[in-house]
């Protein structure tokens, strides 16, 4: 059944209907008049983009339809993180004073140093709005009881959720300087009924109920709405976080220097939607930057149309995602990204000639419930590239590991060495996992 037939058996949210169901040609306007007053914006004030743009030969003048955003140089990461360097601490992509911003946040520098990204009142309430529309799209809103099983710190994390929590009028309940069991006894207690936290956390929280014989059944949570790691769009992890708390699994995707940007909406499993009226995204080859065609795989390089105060315009992501356009059976009409985000292109590694993205191998390996957690460590031997899984399993775990490389096999065309750890072996995590390693 395609996605346009789906029916929905509950009445959909949104967090602004008339915009989030334009007609395409309409959103292709307002994003073009947005496009358009911000580049006005920046213009002499934002030091980054302005003398960017200026080497490339390019004023906003020279933008006259939305097709020209192709004439702008790409931002990347690395960028940023060099301007910092040298203008530090914040770097030039500041449009106004800095007396003038009022909150801070850093990447997680989960792969490399962090990028420090300051928002003015303005362009916190704006990232405050994207995620407004990541929680109504999951039905949250009014009478809502929405958990935050979240310690605080510099990584933007789920901080804006908390800002969209209070627009979509749900409670939120804070469940930072917490353990695990205490979290899960603060949220029976609180008569939580949203969850948001990483994947894997969700997972964690599930294992400490069940080793502690914590039930699960006496939280009443009825969705669970995931940041900060890929996974809630990965099938077999999704549907273990399902069937284990009982409730609706809903992905979101988004960086601390973009915004939270798309998100899964209630007519799963249509992709998750891209906030088109707050982001312009084009879907490029990540080694020519050329658009690919219809219904195929590329990058996602974005622009984010409403935080003036530290813009990204052309910003290399590195996700790769496949667009739908056609309209969502939840009535909205922005570009969809079929299956979330489907890897990183800086996530792909070639073993033995084959390309080998870690989501890939991980929705195989959730399809096996007695795996808690595991570690994939990709390295050479003897000149030769080498794929070892560590699995953590109660015993020798045969009966898991034969059929598990059994469709590893079938998958990548080589045999990984798939091996069982005790309990307790690897690391937990509460944000972002470290479960994939290159050693060569």
């Amino acid at each position: 059944m395609s996605n346009s037939t789906l029916t929905l058996d509950r009445k959909v949210t949104y967090f602004d209907e008339a915009v989030e169901t334009l007609p395409r040609e309409q959103l292709a306007g307002l994003q073009f008049r947005k496009l358009k007053a911000m580049m006005a914006e920046l213009w002499g004030k934002n030091r980054f983009y302005t003398g960017k743009w200026k080497a490339a030969g390019i004023h906003p003048d020279d933008i006259v339809s939305l097709a020209d955003i192709a004439k702008l140089p790409v931002t990347t990461k690395k960028e940023l993180v060099e301007d910092q360097a040298a203008n530090g601490p914040f770097g030039t992509n500041l449009t106004y004073p800095a007396a003038d911003y009022v909150r801070f946040h850093q990447t997680s520098g989960t792969t490399g140093n962090p990028l420090r990204v300051p928002d003015t009142e303005q362009s916190w309430d704006w990232f405050g709005d994207c995620w407004a529309h990541v929680l109504a799209g999951a039905g949250v809103g009014p009478g809502d009881r929405f958990f935050m099983a979240f310690s605080f710190g510099p990584f933007v994390g789920f901080w804006a959720a908390v800002e969209g929590a209070r627009k979509v009028g749900a409670m939120m309940i804070p469940g930072g300087g917490r353990d695990s069991l205490q979290r899960l006894e603060l949220m029976r207690d609180a008569g939580a009924t949203v969850l948001a936290c990483t994947p894997t956390y969700a997972l964690r929280l599930a294992e400490v109920a069940r080793e502690s014989g914590f039930d699960l059944s006496s939280i009443p949570i009825r969705a669970t709405v995931h940041a900060g790691e890929p996974g809630a769009n990965i099938p077999a992890t999704k549907q273990r976080i399902e069937d284990t708390w009982s409730a609706s699994c809903f992905d979101h995707a988004g960086a601390t220097e973009v915004g939270a940007h798309s998100f899964e909406c209630q007519a799963q499993p249509g992709g998750t939607h891209l906030i088109e009226s707050e982001f312009f995204a084009e879907i490029l080859d990540p080694r020519t930057l050329l658009p690919v065609g219809p219904g195929e795989k590329g990058e996602l390089v974005i622009t984010n149309l409403g935080r003036w105060a530290f813009p990204v315009i052309r910003y290399r992501t590195g996700d790769i995602v496949r667009p739908v356009y056609e309209r969502c059976a939840c009535g909205r009409t922005s570009m969809r990204f079929e299956g979330g985000v489907i890897g990183r292109a800086d996530d792909m590694v070639t073993v033995r000639g084959v390309n080998v993205y870690p989501a890939a191998v991980e929705n195989i390996i959730r399809q096996f419930p007695e795996v808690d957690e595991f570690r994939i460590t990709v390295e050479t031997v003897r000149h030769m590239d080498e794929m070892s899984i560590e699995l953590e399993l109660d015993g020798d775990g045969e009966e898991v590991i034969r059929p598990m490389a059994e469709r590893l096999y079938a998958m990548l065309g080589f045999r990984p060495k798939v091996e069982a750890l005790p309990r307790g072996a690897l690391p937990r995590f509460e944000l972002k996992a470290r479960r994939f390693h290159v050693r060569r």
